[in-house]
């Protein structure tokens, strides 16, 4: 179970960091630092986020909307903030936060779909 887990960590940390790179580049940014913010921001909050759902689900009965939601707003907050106070080149930090997580999450959805077969949203 542990050698599962750190794979799911490790393929969901590796493929929101190449998505939300990509997004960084596709809204026309191009600040190498604000690039390495990105980065870094995504290494601090996805392990925990992702961790945190999943020993959610394990040890409660909730509903995983309910474990998801308050999650990814964490993130979202988390990275947002980190935007606005270091970046450079970032006009509505949390905007681009939301939508770079949101972005991050359907691709890896459609991503399980097409490897998987399943979706395991909720």
């Amino acid at each position: 179970m542990i050698q599962a887990l750190l794979t799911a960590l490790t393929i969901s940390l590796m493929l929101t960091l190449v998505l939300e790179a990509g997004f960084f580049l596709l809204t026309g940014k191009r600040d190498k630092k604000d690039l390495l913010l990105v980065l870094l921001v995504n290494v601090l909050t996805n392990p925990v986020v992702v961790l945190s759902y999943w020993l959610v689900l394990l040890l409660t009965e909730w509903n995983a909307i309910i474990a998801f939601i308050p999650l990814e707003l964490f993130a979202v907050l988390v990275e947002g903030y980190y935007y606005k106070k270091y970046g450079r080149d970032f006009k509505h930090p949390y905007l681009f936060s939301l939508t770079a997580n949101m972005l991050s999450f359907w691709m890896g959805v459609l991503i399980q779909y097409l490897v998987l077969g399943e979706m395991f949203l909720w």
